[in-house]
């Protein structure tokens, strides 16, 4: 399989469409496992105000014939940044487009997004019931108290 980014010089995205992502054999297809993306400094801009939010991310998939291919994963989250849409809209569409392309046996998104108007807003979402013997550890992103 070709990719567009890995290896070349990639220009940010302008938005979440725009981006491209790519995905690649699964090196360990036919085993069940997890990965994990961790990003702690996502951000996107509020539609109402356009002001900036954050959010720590964390995706866990069960790869089925493809993985993402993490330099294409962290160009489509770096296109949120001028992306104004609502905590839930940006959560539950990165896990959707995740799991809708690269087709895993199971995926979820957690999105612990840091306080907005004093309210911290956490969204998830998964594809369905996890697959038997699959080892999922907690996402390790404590309950609001000052994260960071």
């Amino acid at each position: 399989m070709e990719t567009r980014h890995l290896g070349k010089s990639s220009a940010l995205p302008q938005s979440p469409e725009q981006a491209m992502l790519d995905y690649v054999p699964n090196p360990r297809a036919g085993e069940l496992y997890c990965v994990r993306f961790a990003a702690p400094e996502f951000t996107s801009l509020c539609p109402v105000t356009g002001q900036p939010d954050f959010a720590h991310l964390v995706i866990d998939y069960a790869p089925r014939d493809t993985i993402v291919e993490s330099k294409s994963l962290k160009l489509f989250l770096s296109s949120f940044r001028n992306h104004q849409a609502f905590h839930e809209d940006c959560t539950v569409g990165i896990g959707k487009r995740l799991f809708d392309e690269m087709q895993p046996q199971w995926l979820r998104i957690g999105g612990y997004w840091y306080p907005r108007g004093g309210i911290p807003i956490d969204v998830f979402w998964q594809s369905g019931t996890p697959p038997e013997g699959l080892w999922l550890p907690d996402q390790g992103v404590p309950a609001y108290r000052g994260r960071g």
